[in-house]
């Protein structure tokens, strides 16, 4: 496997930069759009019926008795589609995924970690790109319980992220559970499969019912899902090998680490993320989760023979109990809480400060009010040239957000400190 190692991450780039210079010189996103967007508006609006009858209760009932039981109907419903919906977001793994390294799980959680970020780029590069709608609202019920559902709202419709989630980190888990303990027959794993099943309809079911999605939106999901799923169990071995290798020095550039690679890549995924028609914030749910894998990547890759080997004590053992769990995680929530705040604040000192200094002109929709509708251009031009200037100076010159780098840099120190910091402060209290 050492020659796959050392030969993917170069292919890897080198196609994301040649993607953002082909999709810059032919307009590929407004070409795709063209194709495809008008497709998927008709049978969003074909699926409104499906939707409604969705929606709609027994209508055999008749006076009180259906408005009484109709809204019964819609609150048991409206209450359990919205917590399946929160239990599968990504606030919801963000949470999840923390106490999972800190369970002794971590090659399970690493991966996950990569794959959800895998799956909310590719999920939000699609909606961007094809930027269909959602059914209208009215004649369609749109229930939005939380603010993330709100936020979710906001985005275009194909394909459905919970659908798609759902398939791939479901489908990862009940992998990892078969390959790692295999001692399980016929009957056990009929009926685990038949579990993920039907909470992957579950999921699709509820998305229609809440007015979330379309059945076009779902099937999309659904279906990029199974794909992603697939093509990650081929290569999730050689990206896991990758993480842990450190320095690899077969590869051909002698100095460029993993933390290195994973930079680059982030950067080249910024600007190869596709523009929609109209702003949502795909983009900013992306960011945030291209700072957690980066920050997961430079932990790991670090303190993997610390903290994050095979033979880790898990949770039930005799090394780990309940109570010794219970106590890291009353430690360690706050304290990756602490560095997503100091991590922000920081970012939003520093960042502005190293742009002007390399004359790149930003602006700021939100962290930074001094930035606010100006660009910080006209504040460097009197500076003199350097190197670092004449190499900026080959991107395009437009004002950039500087929220984009605050919000990265904001998710790769709080997961950093998932799998760096907190388990020395574990190790120190004897946790």
């Amino acid at each position: 496997m050492e020659g796959g190692v050392s030969f993917w991450p170069a292919l890897m780039l080198s196609s994301i930069l040649g993607w953002v210079v082909a999709s810059s010189l032919f307009d590929l996103t407004r070409r795709v759009r063209a194709l495809t967007q008008p497709w998927v508006t008709r049978r969003v609006l074909a699926d409104t019926p499906s939707i409604l009858r969705v929606q709609d209760f027994d209508p055999n009932s008749e006076g009180f008795l259906v408005d009484s039981q109709q809204r019964f109907h819609h609150g048991f419903l409206d209450n359990m589609f919205s917590v399946l919906s929160c239990g599968v977001s990504v606030p919801f793994y963000t949470g999840f995924l923390p106490i999972l390294f800190w369970s002794g799980h971590s090659k399970l959680a690493r991966q996950m970690t990569l794959l959800m970020a895998f799956c909310d780029y590719i999920g939000n590069s699609i909606k961007d790109v094809v930027s269909a709608p959602r059914p209208s609202c009215p004649p369609v019920r749109r229930v939005t319980a939380t603010e993330d559902e709100k936020e979710n709202a906001m985005e275009y419709g194909l394909p459905s992220s919970h659908c798609l989630n759902t398939v791939c980190l479901l489908g990862y888990m009940l992998h990892y559970v078969l390959a790692h303990y295999p001692q399980r027959d016929g009957i056990d794993i009929a009926i685990w499969f038949g579990l993920v099943f039907l909470f992957i309809m579950l999921i699709g079911v509820g998305r229609v019912y809440l007015g979330m999605h379309s059945l076009i939106d779902v099937v999309a999901g659904i279906s990029f899902g199974l794909v992603i799923f697939a093509f990650w169990l081929m290569v999730h071995g050689y990206v896991d090998e990758f993480i842990i290798s450190g320095q690899n020095e077969s590869y051909f550039f002698i100095c460029f680490s993993v933390t290195y690679f994973w930079a680059s890549l982030s950067l080249l995924l910024s600007f190869a993320y596709p523009n929609p028609e109209l702003p949502t914030p795909s983009f900013e749910y992306h960011t945030a989760f291209n700072g957690v894998a980066f920050g997961i990547v430079t932990g790991i890759q670090q303190t993997y023979l610390h903290y994050h080997h095979d033979n880790v004590p898990r949770i039930f053992s005799p090394q780990l109990p309940v109570a010794v769990f219970v106590g890291r995680v009353l430690v360690g929530i706050p304290t990756i809480l602490i560095v997503k705040f100091c991590s922000k604040a920081i970012a939003k000192w520093l960042l502005p400060i190293v742009c002007n200094t390399l004359g790149v002109p930003i602006v700021s929709s939100c962290y930074v009010p001094t930035l606010k509708g100006s660009d910080s251009k006209d504040k460097s031009d009197g500076k003199q040239s350097g190197y670092l200037q004449k190499l900026v100076a080959l991107f395009p010159q437009k004002a950039y957000d500087v929220d984009t780098g605050i919000r990265f840099l904001q998710y790769a120190g709080l997961a950093w400190s998932v799998v760096d910091l907190v388990p020395s402060i574990f190790s120190h209290l004897n946790l």
